[in-house]
């Protein structure tokens, strides 16, 4: 779509070229969001994509994902063979139900800051710990686990002027076993409710909520709860109106299929932890 209200496009190449941010700014990436509606409060684009951002970067440490690095980029990037929960990636990747042109074009740092609760890289960045690392306009960054960065659909705690510059996974969270479920209503539809389950080799277990409700979510436990605990714990965890209503779920339908799903990954894990 034309957006016919853009006077402006800047193109920084460095941090020092990035301009004051005023009002009627607006970040762009992939754009793969903006440019599918109108935007009449937007006047001046600032392109991030003519940074340069290293897509991903992979260390002992973990892996060092831009906010620029698009969805087949990340598709695409091969993990060491011992980091067991590598599928979760293209498994949540596949989640978003693009085409091959929104792949190439969408990015993950986009994914996180339109906060929508089916965005796939949200759960993915969730169940792996991530952790958003912040440019604020005066310099300096800071850093925000994606629970605290995704607050409620399109809603993020990034102040005005601040820049999501990319995502951390930690090398800890990618050795652990995992299993992912997703429903929707439909078999190309958006994610009514995606889950992720993840075991790590002292026992412990924890279980990430997205799509079905508000805002991001992660259950850890000691160890892994039997159906009755994990039951109260979503009860107590998740109240009735934080589950999400729109055309692609009632919120009981999400709250069914999430208790649902749930039982089945604490079984899938159970099971793999007695063979």
């Amino acid at each position: 779509m034309d957006l016919n209200t853009i006077e402006t496009v800047i193109r920084p190449e460095a941090r020092s070229d990035l301009p004051p941010w005023q009002d009627g700014d607006a970040c762009l990436a992939g754009g793969t969001w903006l440019f599918s509606e109108p935007q009449p409060g937007t006047c001046r684009l600032v392109d991030l994509t003519a940074l340069g951002w290293t897509p991903h970067a992979i260390t002992a440490r973990g892996v060092t994902l831009a906010a620029t690095c698009t969805i087949a980029q990340l598709d695409r990037l091969e993990l060491p063979p011992d980091w067991i929960a590598a599928p979760l990636v293209g498994q949540c990747c596949r989640a978003l139900l693009g085409s091959f042109k929104i792949w190439n074009v969408a990015t993950v740092g986009g994914n996180l800051c339109m906060a929508l609760p089916a965005g796939p890289m949200i759960a993915l960045a969730t169940a792996l710990e991530g952790t958003c690392t912040i440019w604020a306009p005066d310099g300096s960054e800071r850093h925000l686990p994606v629970t605290d960065f995704v607050l409620g659909p399109q809603q993020t705690a990034l102040r005005p002027g601040e820049i999501l510059r990319g995502l951390i996974l930690p090398a800890a969270a990618l050795t652990r076993r995992t299993a992912f479920r997703r429903i929707s209503l439909s078999p190309n539809g958006r994610s009514g409710a995606l889950l992720i389950g993840m075991r790590d080799p002292s026992g412990g277990f924890a279980l990430t909520v997205t799509a079905s409700i508000r805002r991001p979510l992660r259950l850890a436990f000691t160890d892994l709860p039997d159906r009755d605990a994990l039951a109260r714990a979503l009860s107590q965890a998740i109240p009735d109106d934080l589950y999400y209503d729109d055309v692609h779920g009632r919120p009981d339908w999400r709250r069914h299929m999430t208790r649902h799903l749930a039982e089945e990954i604490r079984d899938a894990l159970a099971d793999e932890a007695s063979v």
